[in-house]
């Protein structure tokens, strides 16, 4: 286990000594800006992140508060089940309630299962006695915060790692094009060819 540890963090070091700028006779300067744009782009991860996730998050909780503040006038009315419900979870079944004005309403409603014709349940209606689903709880809010808090920074994460993916493709294929080149240069020097 200790070797084990040894090989990663020696692995580590030389990963960030790679990123370090030195005077290496061999590192060309496109190698040099590579490790510049991996620098600066974990830079702005560490950075971004933590504001990624707190811009978000305040975002989304500002964006569940007015959906639960509309939500407020939504309550819950007596609906009379017209027919009988399937013994399964989530049944539903069609029922009749009073909206607003006594006018009558009905709709399918997703009942307790095997619930028989003519019972009673509680069913959520807007203002104006339209069925909707029941309001946003206090707890879903938070879930709903936590959940964007949570992705911003994989998503920051992810651009970030997909512009360096590029710029370091970018850079490779000019790096392969500077090699060719010395080598078209040091190779007649090796096999003795002019």
């Amino acid at each position: 286990m200790r070797r084990r540890l040894a090989v990663v963090a020696a692995r580590a070091a030389r990963a960030v000594r790679g990123l370090w700028p030195d005077r290496n006779p061999l590192r060309r300067r496109v190698d040099r800006v590579d490790a510049l744009i991996a620098s600066g782009l974990t830079v702005a991860f560490l950075a971004g992140a933590p504001l990624a996730a707190r811009t978000t998050g305040h975002m989304a909780f500002s964006a569940a508060s007015r959906v639960a503040h509309a939500e407020q006038s939504w309550h819950q009315v007596p609906a009379v089940l017209l027919a009988s419900a399937p013994s399964e979870m989530g049944a539903s079944a069609a029922a009749r309630w009073a909206g607003p004005g006594g006018t009558r309403r009905s709709g399918i409603l997703t009942v307790p299962p095997g619930a028989k014709a003519g019972s009673t349940v509680l069913a959520w209606v807007d203002a104006d006695g339209r069925l909707v689903s029941p309001p946003l709880q206090p707890s879903q809010v938070r879930a709903q915060v936590v959940l964007a808090a949570v992705l911003a920074p994989i998503g920051l994460g992810s651009l970030l790692l997909c512009a360096g993916l590029l710029a370091h493709g970018a850079l490779g294929r000019r790096r392969l094009a500077a090699w060719d080149a010395d080598w078209r240069e040091t190779e007649p020097q090796w096999t003795r060819r002019r």
